[in-house]
């Protein structure tokens, strides 16, 4: 330590003797000290000054012969302006090499870096604004930062950086050093994470653009330190193979580079993999590293207690106001006496909390005092409100305004049991109902739907007065739990009186229409978001094979095949598209119900079109449905970086129509274009689509929106 500070002391003190040949050159030398036994004699000679006569301040100076420097005027008038001063940068850069010379043949790496750091915060200090106390923005700037660092370099520097934190306000010299000093410690504690052990990190300032100042990040990063030797001690104490099995799942070997995030990641590798085979009370002590920075490696030893290997054993629960053990147990993935699994714990959580009926949810294992080798898992569960009160209020073009409003109680059959009443007031449709609904019914998963609705629609398609009760068992994908496979069976009967076209007079007159239905709906969903996909895709099909009692009785079905893929193209755009066909087959036009023809256009259809108004027409310009219907969309989703990324614009095409035929025979394609802007909420993307026709129908309105949650497809 003593040398680094000497060499450093050396560098400053040459750059003082420079400064003090400066000064001497323009002033007169303080009077000589004694300096050997020759000149101490020659002073005790000379007259004792004591007994000379008193000093007189107007006598002239003295000249000192050889000097080569008159003495100053004291009449002269003072100068308005100091005296330049030429300056010597040759000598002092001579002086910076020599020290950095020096401090390159230390051996101890300690030492070295320590008079590096000194020296080049003597070099920084040269720099000065003309201004130092005036406020300025500065730019920020790395020199010699390795490539190949993870994208987390740069995340943890822009979050933690003082620099970045303020670069937006302006500061005086001084604060942004005190900044700039705080960031070089930073980038060293971040390159050490990497394993650069040995980096040097220095800050340089410089005149930027105007009177902005520029911030240089310099680093010499040096060699990436290595693992050597690898200990994982404890795991001698698990059964059978499971030691092996724990050190391949740590993944790490001697000879890879020190990466605290790659040893964190393994650790936590590690643990998982215990708590999955059976050790629910496995932990890790903190990762010991010890880094030798003569040989650049390190030696990692971490200690493993793994403790006994358990299975499943019975759900605990105390609190059963909303649902007993027996319930709980019906969600879990795990029966008694299967092997301990963590995941299988945190699965079960999240079911819980998908229930709707509880905010939060502990569970923690807990080692059964009657049989050894079993663990139960004791549930603590905090209820969540039970009954909501919702509203919506909303206007669509073609469908006009639109109002509801709904009570629930999530429990109000336990366990479980959903009671909802909806009403609707809009232009188009007035409508009650009452919906009963069980999650996770016999088994997990399980839905079990019940409904009685009447309503009343007019629109532009057809009026219809219906009274409907229905049911079904579905398995659905919901916010927590996306599921692959989706399916549902069920049953609908409806009486509903309708209007409707006379085929031969060319005139509407009102039918009234008994339907008993099966619906049958099988999907996949291959995406990575419910509600927000950027890559897979998704396929379904509907099948609902229909008897109508209406002047004789009838039969026919109704089916329909939705597909739709997403491509990333780069970070920020997805390509999107979707196609759809549906068909009806067994009667004719004119015999099936309005209501329960096939119609197109809309938000969800073929944007740039009203509800439903592509298709066939009657007399009065009114759609009239059809038997079959294909439809194409097309968008281009970019995120922009604005507003921190939340926003985006999505170009889109859709195209699509309806026929009498039970086959599309894809003519006379109706297409719709349009711009969308997406609000990237925390719980997904809110949509607004602006849309236009390009090949309107007569009386089709040249623009339409439409508002939602989540994307189109």
């Amino acid at each position: 330590m003593g040398s680094a500070k000497y060499r450093y002391r050396l560098f400053t003190l040459s750059v003082g003797f420079v400064l003090m040949a400066i000064s001497l050159a323009i002033s007169p030398p303080a009077p000589a000290q004694t300096a050997n036994v020759e000149g101490a004699t020659e002073a005790a000679d000379r007259p004792d000054p004591t007994d000379s006569e008193p000093l007189d301040p107007d006598k002239p100076l003295t000249e000192f012969p050889d000097f080569g420097v008159d003495w100053p005027d004291l009449d002269a008038s003072v100068q308005s302006e100091p005296q330049e001063v030429e300056e010597t940068p040759r000598d002092l850069e001579m002086d910076r090499r020599l020290a950095e010379e020096e401090i390159a043949e230390i051996e101890d790496d300690e030492i070295r870096q320590e008079a590096e750091a000194e020296l080049e915060e003597g070099v920084a200090a040269n720099f000065q604004p003309s201004d130092p106390l005036a406020e300025r923005r500065y730019k920020i700037g790395f020199a010699g930062l390795p490539g190949g660092l993870d994208t987390k370099f740069n995340e943890r520097f822009q979050a933690l950086s003082a620099l970045v934190e303020y670069k937006g306000e302006e500061a005086n010299f001084a604060q942004i050093r005190r900044r700039a000093e705080a960031d070089r410690e930073l980038v060293e504690r971040l390159l050490r994470i990497e394993g650069y052990y040995d980096a040097i990190v220095r800050n340089s300032f410089a005149s930027g653009s105007g009177t902005d100042i520029a911030v240089t990040i310099a680093i010499t990063a040096g060699p990436q330190y290595q693992l050597d030797a690898i200990t994982l001690r404890g795991l001698e104490q698990t059964d059978g193979d499971d030691a092996e099995k724990f050190r391949n799942a740590f993944g790490l070997e001697s000879g890879e580079t020190i990466n605290s995030d790659q040893i964190s990641e393994a650790e936590a590798r590690l643990n998982r993999e215990m708590t999955e085979n059976g050790y629910a009370f496995a932990e890790t002590a903190e990762p010991e590293l010890t880094v030798d920075h003569a040989e650049r490696d390190g030696d990692l030893d971490i200690v493993a207690t793994p403790g006994e290997k358990y299975v499943f054993g019975s759900i605990l629960l105390d609190n059963t106001e909303l649902f007993g053990p027996d319930h709980a147990a019906l969600i879990a993935r795990f029966d008694a006496g299967d092997l301990y699994q963590q995941s299988d714990v945190e699965d079960l959580r999240r079911a819980l909390i998908a229930t709707g009926l509880v905010s939060t949810v502990g569970l923690t294992p807990v080692a059964s005092e009657v049989e050894p080798g079993v663990v139960d898992i004791a549930a603590d569960v905090t209820p969540a409100p039970l009954r909501t009160i919702s509203g919506a209020l909303g206007y669509g073009t073609g469908e006009g305004l639109r109002s509801e409003v709904s009570w629930e109680h999530r429990n109000f059959f336990p366990p479980e049991g959903l009671i909802r009443l909806t009403g609707v007031l809009a232009t188009q449709e007035q409508s009650g109902s009452i919906t009963y609904r069980r999650n996770n019914f016999r088994r997990r998963d399980n839905v079990l739907n019940g409904q009685v609705a009447l309503s009343n629609i007019d629109n532009s398609a057809f009026e219809a007065r219906t009274f409907s009760v229905s049911g079904s068992l579905e398995r659905q994908s919901n916010l927590i739990f996306q599921k692959k496979w989706n399916w549902s069976a069920g049953f609908e009967l409806l009486a509903s009186q309708e209007r409707d076209l006379d085929g031969n007079i060319q005139t509407t007159s009102r039918d009234t229409f008994f339907i008993g239905a099966l619906p049958l709906t099988l999907s996949y969903d291959g995406s990575d978001d419910l509600l927000d996909p950027t890559h897979g895709f998704r396929l379904s099909a509907r099948f609902s094979p229909e008897a109508s009692l209406q002047s004789g009785s009838f039969f026919y079905a109704r089916s329909q095949l939705d597909g739709s893929a997403y491509f990333p193209v780069s970070e920020k755009i997805v390509l999107a598209g979707r196609a759809r066909i549906g068909s009806i087959v067994g009667a004719g036009s004119n015999r099936i119900a309005p209501s329960r023809r096939l119609y197109s256009g809309g938000g969800g259809s073929v944007r740039g079109f009203g509800f439903q108004r592509i298709g066939p027409r009657d007399v009065n310009n009114d759609p009239a449905g059809g038997r079959s219907l294909v439809e194409f969309s097309l968008e281009a989703r970019v995120r922009l970086d604005i507003f921190g990324g939340n926003f985006g614009v999505v170009p889109f095409i859709d195209a699509g129509n309806v026929y009498s035929e039970t086959l599309p025979d894809f003519t006379g394609m109706r297409f719709g274009t349009g711009l969308g802007v997406r609000y990237y909420s925390d719980f997904g993307p809110i949509r607004v689509d602006l849309g236009t026709p390009i090949n309107p129908q007569p009386g089709d309105s040249r623009i339409a929106v439409y508002v939602s949650l989540g994307q189109a497809f």
